[in-house]
């Protein structure tokens, strides 16, 4: 596929041309020239690998791009046969044409229906998800979703076969359903996939939520009443039937999942569900193509029935898209740059503006407050408000000249419907739900004029909402009503209802997350007032204090994976700091990952709120610069908010994991700890994307701060300059791991770390010291006058010719207590040498370890001899060395010579592991055990 789009539109003629003239395999037919007049690029490329399998379509290719003097591509495709594709045989026999397709034996029936389906697909607007019966309403193509159609079944693995299920995925609202009835207009226009003999049927699961029992050809033949002899010849002859199917979160009923209840006939009525599974599962008709429409609540129900589906994800629109739809609405004057730009300060509303018709909505909300000159951002605080504006317009203008009473009856009527459909995972309703509701006829009628609610079918009393979010936002709504003369006033939310709201189901979506967003937007004070304006009707906020009860947090945000806390975006969306500090006074430490546009401005709202959080964990993966093409830099502005906010707080621990640090990031950041208010007394940087210029100008501000006790830098590339600065600076605990220092950046360092007069700890661990950088810095600490106490130099390429310096300085640094010599190659030699060089000296070590120093048994009399002269030792680690049961025996005959209270403890741990703050710190000693890690199996071999 890649090298096919080096083809310019003229050269994949040609190769089209070249590709017909191609002798095709024994057993299989020839490729026509009908099968690629219209065929794109990815058609074209499914052609080649269905008729030439595996390195056939590779030769096929080589040999026609040769043709066409075509060097690059043919070297290319040259080097995938050679060297990349060594083993790629084909996967079967190429598949052998079908006598006669279903248009060849029945051409004037198909083309009957080809005329049908393009009469009904004219007009790609889809009453489902788009209003458009709207006089400003237009729709805008989304060309990522285009591109697509070509690339559906093409196969996933250089040898595979092409995919027999596709499963399209999305929100509500993304633009599958509009996709779909692309397909089937390019279908009937005979540009999908011309050279399959496909006959392709589109089905909406609405038209047969409610059914009882139905035949596969029933189904088909109800939806296209004028087709059904077609059907009938095409269900006979499944390797040419196109299934496309959507709607599954229409049916009433869940579908079949066990195994013995699917079937294999088509002609038999089955209970809908049985049909569906039997269809997706493949036990029906396992030759026929389905291309699935799934929102993300359906794809994890209908996953298992699933066999090896190609998954794809539609986003809906970009923020490129958003911005050109909100220009062609506004066109590109100053009201465009306003809509734009609020858009782009507004994070909950422009993510929700990914569905087409929501941006379209949100347009119509903002022309009447531009057109005043309103501060729009004051006009809408929230996404709520923005709902509330348009859904109240609608609902009134709907309801008319009709009794006062109808917009009460109407609004407390759809709420309760919204709601109780929202927990029960219902989306379409019938007479009975509507008349639980107390929705008669006449509220109906008017809630469908104001395309708050359609018909799912016409002439049938079942509705849906017209779009998800307006279901999402009545059910919130009826938690916000007041009901005078009732008691209580207003229906209570109880804490379960609370929790489901802002439960967070591991890597899952919660489906009630929108409503949550909604509730909460209510919650704001003006937004409520705004909205007993506009419905004309009596608010209560008697469920806020249930939400701050049961939304109180303990002591963590442990959202190490999975971004925000959904709590963070309900929070920022009530935009009330008080209520916000409320629900968070008990949160002291958070991991917050900060991956998206919304996510940052989010965060920075909601943690100069956390007035108690004393240690955070930030994964910033959004690159952030102060200069953009048009407009307020958002992105910036709340950076810099989000770091005035860590300064002001009290805080005491920050770390930086596995972020995007760019220069202006960086300088922020550094202003922030600049503050005078700044507590922070422990940074940690690890896994960082920075340049060496931003590290640099970051250390040399750092280097100012003397607030700044613990500092921690892992796996960031230093200059030479960068590790001089970060190490001149007063501190108390320094890690520079895994910085990748050559033995100049060790002299630059070493040279700072001997006039430090206040470091305890040190770490340089998983850095090439190498012997000549170790004598050095042995040398350098015995000369500093700093109260060293730790030194982890963990993986540092030492060897045994480093074992004597390294004894001798521990005898002249007296406050040393623990060495961390793991992961290097010291063998038993070193030890030894280290072991004997101690034996008569006076030093204060209690730990030592030696992890993986590729020691065995024959240094187990030195180590016994070093700790019955020095019994001061509490910790030995000798896990993952080959210490075998000689090297016990040794160490237990020791044991039975230790005299005084100590206890001896031998313990097997398996190694596991260690953050850098952890290594850093040490190991727990008590004064009166000794306590020796191994991981060796002490039985006899």
């Amino acid at each position: 596929m890649r090298y096919m789009l080096y083809l310019s539109q003229e050269d994949l003629e040609r190769f089209k041309q070249l590709l017909v003239r191609e002798q095709p395999e024994a057993g299989s037919t020839q490729i026509t020239w009908d099968q690629v007049r219209t065929a794109r690029w990815g058609e074209v490329v499914h052609l080649l690998t269905e008729y030439f399998p595996g390195h056939l379509a590779w030769d096929k290719a080589h040999h026609i791009f040769a043709s066409m003097d075509k060097t690059q591509l043919c070297d290319r495709t040259r080097m995938e046969l050679q060297e990349l594709l060594p083993h790629l045989e084909p996967t079967g026999p190429p598949p052998r044409r079908a006598l006669r397709t279903l248009e060849e034996e029945y051409p004037a029936m198909v083309q009957h229906y080809r005329k049908q389906v393009l009469d009904h697909y004219s007009d790609l607007v889809d009453g489902l998800a788009w209003p458009g019966n709207q006089a400003d309403f237009f729709y805008q193509d989304i060309l990522r979703h285009q591109r697509l159609l070509p690339c559906l079944f093409l196969p996933r693995r250089p040898h595979g076969r092409p995919p027999r299920t596709v499963v399209l995925r999305g929100v509500a609202g993304a633009g599958k359903t509009t996709l779909a009835h692309r397909v089937m207009l390019e279908w009937a226009g005979c540009t999908f996939y011309p050279h399959k003999a496909w006959c392709a049927f589109y089905v909406h699961c609405r038209h047969v939520a409610h059914d009882e029992e139905q035949s596969l050809c029933g189904l088909l033949s109800r939806q296209w009443p004028q087709a059904g002899a077609l059907a009938a010849k095409a269900l006979a002859r499944p390797e040419q039937l196109l299934l496309i199917l959507d709607g599954f979160e229409t049916l009433a009923l869940p579908l079949a999942h066990r195994h013995k209840d699917l079937r294999e006939d088509w002609r038999r009525k089955l209970p809908v569900p049985i049909l569906l599974a039997s269809l997706l599962s493949g036990k029906m008709l396992p030759q026929a193509s389905l291309l699935l429409l799934l929102r993300f609540s359906s794809w994890r129900v209908l996953k298992p029935l699933l066999s090896c589906p190609s998954v794809l994800t539609l986003s809906g629109f970009t923020a490129p898209e958003r911005t050109r739809y909100l220009r062609r609405y506004f066109g590109d004057g100053r009201a465009a740059d306003k809509a734009v730009d609020f858009l782009r300060g507004s994070a909950i509303p422009s993510s929700m503006c990914q569905a087409p018709a929501v941006c379209w909505l949100v347009c119509l909300c903002l022309k009447e407050p531009m057109e005043r000159g309103a501060d729009l951002f004051l006009a809408f605080p929230n996404a709520a408000a923005l709902f509330a504006r348009h859904l109240s317009n609608a609902l009134v203008a709907a309801v008319g000249g009709l009794p006062g009473t109808l917009l009460q009856e109407c609004l407390q009527g759809v709420c309760s419907l919204a709601a109780k459909g929202m927990w029960a995972a219902r989306w379409v309703f019938g007479e009975k739900e509507l008349e639980r509701a107390q929705l008669g006829p006449e509220a109906a009628d008017a809630l469908l004029r104001a395309h708050v609610l359609q018909s799912v079918v016409r002439g049938e009393a079942r509705y849906t909402f017209t779009l998800l979010s307006f279901q999402e936002f009545f059910a919130a709504l009826w938690y916000v009503l007041r009901f005078p003369g009732r008691f209580p006033e207003f229906q209570k939310l109880d804490q379960a209802h609370v929790r489901r709201l802002l439960a967070q189901p591991g890597r899952r979506r919660n489906d009630l997350a929108l409503m949550a967003l909604f509730l909460f937007g209510l919650f704001n004070e003006t937004c409520a007032r705004a909205v007993g304006r506009s419905f004309r009707c009596e608010v209560s906020l008697g469920n806020k204090e249930v939400l701050s009860r049961t939304a109180l947090w303990q002591d963590r945000l442990p959202t190490k994976h999975h971004g925000l806390p959904l709590l963070f975006y309900c929070l920022h969306e009530t935009r009330e700091e008080a209520f916000l500090a409320q629900v968070l006074q008990r949160c002291k430490q958070a991991t917050l990952m900060v991956a998206k546009h919304r996510d940052l401005q989010v965060c920075a709202f909601c943690l100069r709120c956390c007035q108690r959080l004393r240690e955070i964990q930030l994964v910033l993966t959004l690159t952030i610069h102060k200069a953009i093409p048009e407009g307020t830099n958002w992105r910036l502005c709340w950076w810099e908010e989000l770091c005035m906010a860590l300064a002001l707080q009290e805080l005491e621990a920050l770390s930086l994991t596995n972020s995007v640090i760019e220069l202006d990031t960086v300088q922020a950041l550094s202003a922030a700890l600049k503050s005078p208010r700044c507590q922070l007394h422990t940074l940690r940087l690890e896994g960082c994307s920075v340049t060496p210029t931003s590290m640099l100008e970051f250390a040399e501000d750092l280097s100012s701060n003397l607030k700044l006790k613990t500092l921690m830098v892992r796996r960031i590339y230093l200059k030479d300059e960068g590790a001089c600065s970060l190490s001149k600076a007063q501190r108390e605990r320094l890690a520079l791991e895994c910085c990748d220092y050559t033995l100049l950046s060790y002299q630059s360092l070493i040279l700072n770390l001997s006039s430090n007069h206040r470091l305890t700890h040190l770490s340089l661990a998983g850095n090439a010291l190498r012997p000549e950088g170790a004598k050095d810095l042995w040398s350098a600490l015995q000369k500093a006058k700093c109260p060293l106490q730790r030194l982890v130099l963990r993986n540092c390429a030492l060897t045994a010719c480093c074992c004597w310096e390294a004894a001798c300085a521990l005898v002249q640094i007296t406050t040393l207590q623990s060495l961390d010599l793991s992961f290097n190659s010291l063998t038993d030699e070193g030890l030894d040498q280290f072991c004997k060089t101690l034996e008569n000296r006076n030093f204060g070590l209690q730990v030592l370890e030696l992890e993986g120093c590729r020691l065995t048994s024959d240094c187990c009399q030195a180590v016994a001899s070093l700790l019955l002269c020095h019994p001061s030792l509490r910790h030995l680690d000798l896990r993952k060395n080959d210490i075998r049961l000689r090297g016990v025996e040794l160490l237990h005959q020791t044991f039975d010579q230790w005299k005084g209270d100590t206890r001896v403890v031998l313990e097997r741990k398996q190694s596991c592991h260690v953050n850098v703050g952890l290594r850093l710190e040490g190991p727990r000693v008590d004064n009166k055990v000794l306590r020796i890690l191994q991981d060796w199996d002490a039985r006899p071999r």
